[in-house]
C-alpha cells in the first residue's frame, strides 16, 4: 500500500468530531479568563512533545515545511499521535528513520538503560532516592567531570515555557471574580516555577467555579520504565451543575463500598479522603498528554499519594467526549459483538455511570502498603506494570461497586441488564486501542479473565454473551485477586499477569477484523477554543 494511502487509512481510525461547550452564560470577564487558560493549555502541548522524544520538536518543524499531501498527512497523524509512533499499532514508527520509540521518553538520559538508571537510583540517600524517583525531575547526564547522573527539577528543564504559561495562569486569575478558581490558578502558577504541587493539587481538590480548569504534570504513562515521570496534559472544561448533582451521591457511599470490597480486611482503608467530588464537565480544550492519541473519557486526580490520603480525589467527567465516543464508536460495534436480543442493552447510561465508578474505585483500595518492613505504595512496587494493573483494578472493581449498590437498592435494578452487556461491547471497543496502551491491556486482561471463569461465552455465530449466573461471581473473584496482589505489591503476579491474559486471543481477534470499518475513537476538533483564541482547531 502506498505511504500516502496507508497513513491516511491509519488517520481515518479517528473520527474527527468538533467538541466545544456554550460559553454565552460566561461573563465577559469569565471568557477572557478562560482564554487566557486555553492559551495556557495550548503550550502543554509543545511540553509533552519534548517530554516523548528530544527529536521531536524538531521533526515537527520539519514537517510544517513539507506542503506536500504526504506531508502534510504525516504532519495530520504526527499530531494526532503526539510523536512519529503510531499508538494504536504497537507504537510502530510511520515517519522514516526514526528509532524505536523510547520507553523511558525523555524523561532519562539519552542512550542511558533502564538498569543503568536504576541502579543509581539503590545508591541515592533516601531523600535524594525520593527526588529521583518523583513526579516532577528528570534524570540527566552528570556535568562533565563527575561520574552517573543528575536530579533536574522539572521547573528548571522547561524554565522557559513553564514561565509563559504561570504568567497565563496569574492573567486568568486577575480577570476572574471566583474565588477557587483565583486561588487555584495563582498556586497553579507558583507550582510551576516552584516544582512544589502540593498546595495547589489541594486547591484544584477545593476548586468550585463554573470552569473547571485543569493544568500541570499528571499521567505516568509515557514513563515505561518505572511508571514514576508526569506528563504535561490540560483540560479547560465548563462544569455541568445539573449532571454533577445527580452524580454526588454516589460519593456519599465510597466508604461502604470500601468496607465491603472483596479483600482481607487488613487490606482496606477504615478512613479515606475527606473529598471525593465527582464534576460532570463538558471539554473546551485538551492538550499534551489529555490529547494524544485515544482520548481521555474521564480522569481522577492528582496522583500524589500525599494528597490522596489527606484529601481524597476528585473525578472529572468529559460527557461531551463520552456522548461522542458511545455514538460514533460504542453503539456501532455493538451491532457486531453482541447478539440482536443483547444489544438492546447497550445504553449510554451504563457506559456513562461505569466510567463514573471507574474514576471512583481509583481512589479505593490499596495505595499506602508495606513491602517487608518498609512503607511503600502500589505504584512503586510493581513499577511498570501499574498503570495496567491500576486500570484493570478501577474498571472491574468500579462493575463490583454497582453491583454492591444496586444489591443495596442505592441505584436502579434496572441497570442489571445494562452494565454488563455494554460493559462487554465497550471492552472490544478499548482493546482496539492497543495492548501496549495501558487501557487496553488492562481489558484485555479481564476479558480473558472473565471468559475462562465462564462470566462471557461466545455463542455459535461468534458474537459474545454474559452469562447472568457467573458474572457477578467472576467480578468479585478478579476484583479479589488484582487488589489483593495490589495490597501484597506483588510484581512477579502483576507480571504473570500481564503475560498471561494481557494478550488477544482467537476468537477476541477473528470479531476485532470484523470492525475495521469501525473509527477506533474520535479526533477532537476543538471549536469552541478557536472561537475564544483563534488558530488550528484541533490544538
Amino acid at each position: 500500500m502506498p505511504d500516502l494511502t496507508r497513513l491516511q487509512a491509519m488517520t481515518a481510525r479517528f473520527a474527527p468530531v468538533d467538541v466545544g461547550a456554550d460559553i454565552s452564560r460566561l461573563p465577559a470577564a469569565e471568557q477572557k479568563a478562560l482564554a487566557k487558560m486555553v492559551e495556557a493549555g495550548r503550550m502543554m502541548d509543545t511540553l509533552f512533545l519534548r517530554q516523548v522524544w528530544s527529536g521531536n520538536e524538531q521533526l515537527k518543524a520539519r514537517m510544517e515545511q513539507d506542503t506536500s499531501p504526504l506531508g502534510r498527512a504525516r504532519l495530520h497523524y504526527f499530531l494526532i499521535n503526539k510523536g512519529p509512533w503510531s499508538r494504536l499499532d504497537g507504537n510502530s514508527p510511520f515517519i522514516p528513520g526514526v528509532p524505536k520509540k523510547p520507553e523511558g521518553a525523555n524523561f532519562y538520559p539519552a542512550g542511558a538503560t533502564k538498569a543503568e538508571v536504576e541502579a543509581w537510583f539503590k545508591t541515592l540517600p533516601e531523600g535524594e532516592r525520593a527526588r529521583a524517583t518523583g513526579f516532577f525531575t528528570t534524570v540527566r547526564r552528570a556535568p562533565a567531570g563527575k561520574a552517573g547522573f543528575a536530579i533536574v527539577p522539572y521547573s528548571a528543564e522547561y524554565q522557559l515555557e513553564l514561565t509563559r504559561v504561570s504568567k497565563l495562569l496569574r492573567d486568568a486569575a486577575a480577570l476572574s471574580t471566583q474565588p477557587t478558581l483565583k486561588a487555584y490558578l495563582i498556586s497553579r502558577a507558583d507550582a510551576l516555577l516552584t516544582n512544589d504541587y502540593y498546595a495547589s493539587d489541594v486547591a484544584w481538590m477545593e476548586l468550585d467555579a463554573t470552569i473547571e480548569p485543569t493544568i500541570g504534570p499528571y499521567e505516568v504513562y509515557e514513563d515505561e520504565w518505572f511508571n514514576a515521570k508526569a506528563a504535561f496534559e490540560a483540560f479547560m472544561t465548563l462544569r455541568d451543575d445539573a449532571e454533577s448533582a445527580k452524580l454526588e451521591k454516589l460519593g456519599a457511599h465510597l466508604q461502604d463500598i470500601e468496607d465491603h470490597l472483596p479483600i482481607e480486611p487488613g487490606y482496606r482503608n477504615p478512613q479515606l479522603g475527606g473529598m471525593a467530588p465527582i464534576k460532570v464537565v463538558n471539554e473546551i480544550l485538551a492538550a499534551g498528554d489529555g490529547n494524544r492519541g485515544v482520548q481521555t473519557a474521564a480522569f481522577n486526580l492528582p496522583n500524589d499519594e500525599r494528597v490522596v490520603k489527606e484529601k481524597g480525589s476528585k473525578r472529572v467527567m468529559l460527557k461531551n467526549v463520552q456522548e461522542a465516543k458511545f455514538r460514533i464508536v460504542l453503539l456501532p460495534i455493538s451491532k457486531i459483538v453482541l447478539s440482536a436480543a443483547d444489544q438492546r442493552n447497550v445504553s449510554f447510561d451504563a457506559f456513562f455511570t461505569h466510567i463514573v465508578m471507574h474514576e471512583l474505585m481509583h481512589g479505593l483500595g490499596p495505595h499506602q502498603i508495606r513491602a517487608g518492613q518498609r512503607a511503600s505504595t502500589v505504584r512503586q512496587e510493581l513499577k511498570e506494570t501499574y498503570s495496567t494493573i491500576e486500570e484493570a483494578k478501577a474498571d472491574v472493581s468500579g462493575l463490583f461497586a454497582l453491583q454492591y449498590l444496586i444489591d443495596k437498592g442505592v441505584l436502579d435494578q434496572a441497570l442489571v441488564r445494562t452494565i454488563y452487556d455494554t460493559f462487554l461491547a465497550s471492552s472490544f471497543r478499548s482493546i482496539r486501542f492497543g495492548l501496549n496502551e495501558a487501557h487496553g491491556k488492562g481489558v484485555a486482561i479481564q476479558l480473558n479473565y472473565l471468559l475462562d471463569y465462564g462470566a462471557f461465552k461466545t455463542a455459535a455465530d461468534g458474537t459474545f454473551v454474559v452469562d447472568p449466573g457467573k458474572i457477578k461471581q467472576g467480578v468479585t473473584a478478579l476484583t479479589r485477586e488484582i487488589m489483593t496482589l495490589e495490597a501484597e505489591g506483588n510484581y512477579a503476579k502483576a507480571t504473570d499477569l500481564l503475560k498471561r491474559l494481557g494478550i488477544v486471543r482467537p476468537e477476541v481477534q477473528r470479531l476485532l477484523n470484523k470492525l475495521q470499518g469501525i473509527p477506533v475513537d474520535i479526533e477532537p476538533r476543538f471549536t469552541t477554543a478557536r472561537q475564544l483564541i483563534g488558530g488550528t482547531a484541533r490544538n
